[in-house]
C-alpha cells in the first residue's frame, strides 16, 4: 500500500528525514566501482534534501538546476560522523562517473534505467568556512524523483543505525513491503538479490549463495530486526537441493515506536537550510539542538519564520538571540502558563508591543471544542488560499514574476534577512518556500486581492 502526498502548508516544514523513494531506484547495483556505506547512504541524503525543495516548487525546474546543502548537515542526516568527511567529499566527487544500474522489486519489471550517473554534476565549495555540496541529476531521474508513482518510505533516521551496505540496501528493500498484505518480497534469483546486496561490481566479489548467505545475508537481517521498524525472515526455495529463488517475509513490529529521541538522532538537513535561509549558522544550530532538542528547535523555527515576514511587527535584527529567546521562554505571541513571567529582553527588542503585554497577562482559558474546529477550518482556509497564490505566482510571465521577486528580495534586504542561501534561490528559481516564498506570496497578495486576502470571508470586516 503506498503512501499518499501529504497536505502543504503555509510555511513549508522539513517533516523529518523521510524520503519517498521511487520503487525504481530501490535496487541500485554498481556496474563501474565500488560504492561504500557511506557513500549510499549519502546519496539518500541528496536525494531527500533534493525531494523537498522539489516538492516545494510548483514546476519542474531547468534540466541543470542545482540543489545545494552544507556537507556536514548531510553527514548528520545519515547518522555520519565528521570523521566521514574526507571520504564524502572523495565519494562524491567520484559519484558523477559511478554507473549504476537501477532495477524495481516489482515482479516483472526487471531492469529500468541502466549504466545511469548516480549524479550529472556535483561540487564542493567552502562558503564561510564551511564545506557546501552543489549537484544534480539526470532528468530521469528528477522526473522520478518529483512525482514518483509508486514509492517506499525510507526513513534516514532508521538507515543510520545500520552499520553494513548490505543491511542498508536489504532494508530498503523489505520497507517497501512493510504494510504490503502479502507480507513478502518479491521472489528473485539468489544471484539477483547478491547483486543487490554488494557494494562491488558483479564478478570481484561474486560468493556462492550459501556463503554468501553466511557472510552478509544473515547479519543484515539480524541487524534489521534489532535495529529498525520492522522484522524480517529469509524464505529460500529449492530446486532439488540447490537454492534457486530467495525472498523475505516482511511485517512491521508492533507495540515498538521510535524510542530514540531526535535531539540524540541524526538532524535533517533541511533544518539547516532553514536556519541557514535566516542567517543563523549550522553551528549555532548545533547547539540549539543539543540544548533544547530538534523537535523543539523546529518548532520555534516555524514561530520565526512566521514572525520574520510580519510586517505588523519591528524588524528581527538577530535571529538566533531572538529563537534561542523563543526556546528559553517560549512563543512571544502566546501568553505563559503563569501570570508575571518575565519578558524575555530579546522580545522586549524585537516585538511589538501586544506581544509583550501578552507575556506578562494571565493564561486564557482553555478553548473549547466548537473554538478548536473553528481554528482548524481556519487553518485549512488559509492553507488552501495559500497555495492558490502560488498557483497563480507560478503562473505569471516569468518577467512579472521576477518583478515580485525583487520586491520580496527588497523587503528581506531592508529587514536584514537577505542571505546567501536566499539568494542563490532566488537566483535559481526556487522561489515559492521558505522565507522568501513567504514574503514573496504576502506582497502580491495584498496587491492583487486586498489586505484581508488571508483572512476568510466569514470573518472579514
Amino acid at each position: 500500500m503506498d503512501d499518499k502526498d501529504q497536505p502543504r502548508v503555509p510555511v513549508p516544514k522539513e517533516e523529518g528525514a523521510e524520503l519517498r523513494k521511487p520503487h525504481e531506484m530501490i535496487v541500485m547495483v554498481p556496474r563501474s566501482r565500488r560504492v561504500t556505506l557511506t557513500g549510499r547512504r549519502l546519496y539518500n541524503a541528496l536525494l531527500q534534501v533534493s525531494q523537498s525543495r522539489l516538492q516545494a516548487m510548483e514546476t519542474m525546474p531547468a534540466a541543470d538546476y542545482l540543489f545545494e546543502a552544507p556537507l556536514p548537515a548531510l553527514l548528520r542526516t545519515t547518522g555520519s560522523s565528521g570523521e566521514d568527511r574526507t571520504a564524502a567529499k572523495r565519494y562524491l566527487r567520484e559519484m558523477r562517473g559511478l554507473e549504476v544500474d537501477w532495477e524495481s522489486t516489482a515482479p516483472g519489471d526487471g531492469l529500468k534505467w541502466r549504466g545511469f550517473s548516480m549524479l550529472s554534476e556535483v561540487a564542493i565549495e567552502v562558503r564561510n568556512g564551511e564545506n557546501w555540496v552543489s549537484w544534480s541529476y539526470p532528468p530521469t531521474i528528477m522526473s522520478a524523483l518529483r512525482e514518483p508513482a509508486r514509492w517506499a518510505r525510507i526513513d534516514l533516521d532508521v538507515l543510520a543505525k545500520l552499520g553494513s551496505y548490505a543491511a542498508v540496501a536489504l532494508y530498503e528493500i523489505c520497507a517497501r513491503y512493510r504494510d504490503n498484505p502479502s507480507g513478502v518480497t518479491s521472489r528473485k534469483p539468489v544471484q539477483w538479490w547478491a547483486d543487490a546486496l554488494n557494494p562491488a561490481p558483479g564478478g570481484a566479489e561474486r560468493r556462492e549463495w550459501r556463503k554468501f548467505k553466511n557472510e552478509r545475508v544473515k547479519p543484515a537481517v539480524e541487524e534489521i530486526n534489532s535495529e529498525t521498524d520492522i522484522e524480517i525472515e529469509l524464505i529460500e526455495h529449492k530446486v532439488g537441493r540447490a537454492v534457486s529463488e530467495v525472498q523475505f517475509a516482511v511485517r512491521r513490529k508492533r507495540g515498538t515506536p521510535r524510542a530514540r529521541a531526535l535531539a540524540e538522532g541524526p538532524v535533517d538537513a533541511g533544518l539547516v537550510l532553514r536556519a541557514e535561509s535566516l542567517g543563523i549558522r549550522e553551528a549555532k544550530l548545533d547547539g540549539l539542538i543539543k540544548e533544547f532538542g530538534e523537535t523543539r528547535v523546529r518548532e520555534q523555527l516555524d514561530v520565526l519564520e512566521h514572525r520574520a515576514v510580519n510586517r505588523k511587527l519591528r524588524g528581527i535584527e538577530h535571529a538566533y538571540a531572538y529563537l534561542r529567546s523563543l526556546l528559553r521562554h517560549g512563543d512571544a505571541q502566546e501568553p505563559p502558563a503563569l501570570p508575571g513571567t518575565p519578558v524575555p529582553a530579546a522580545v522586549v527588542e524585537q516585538g511589538s508591543a501586544a506581544a509583550i503585554q501578552a507575556l506578562a497577562s494571565p493564561a486564557p482559558a482553555p478553548a473549547s471544542p466548537a473554538v478548536a474546529d473553528t481554528g482548524a477550518h481556519a487553518e485549512a482556509w488559509l492553507n488552501e488560499r495559500i497555495a492558490q497564490v502560488k498557483s497563480e505566482i507560478a503562473a505569471l510571465d516569468p518577467v512579472q514574476r521576477r518583478g515580485w521577486v525583487e520586491r520580496a528580495l527588497q523587503e528581506l534586504a531592508a529587514r536584514g534577512m537577505l542571505s546567501a542561501v536566499v539568494s542563490r534561490r532566488a537566483a535559481q528559481g526556487d522561489v515559492l518556500h521558505g522565507v522568501l516564498g513567504s514574503v514573496l506570496v504576502r506582497l502580491y497578495a495584498q496587491a492583487v486581492h486586498g489586505a484581508d486576502w488571508d483572512t476568510p470571508p466569514g470573518v472579514r470586516r
